[in-house]
């Protein structure tokens, strides 16, 4: 994913975040992570970045 990113980016284009999930947490703790993501972030704070969950 890094490598398809950095080229997409390259090509002057953006996308607002990429989140990866984290196989250990349960739907619902996902679901809760993306939910403060969404409520707590600033716009385009994860623009053009990867970011793993749980987001610290």
């Amino acid at each position: 994913m890094p490598v398809h990113l950095a080229e997409h980016i390259t090509q002057n284009r953006h996308v607002p975040g990429i989140f990866i999930l984290n196989a250990d947490m349960s739907i619902g703790e996902t679901i809760e992570e993306l939910i403060v993501i969404a409520e707590c972030s600033f716009e385009d704070e994860y623009q053009d970045q990867i970011a793993y969950l749980p987001v610290p």
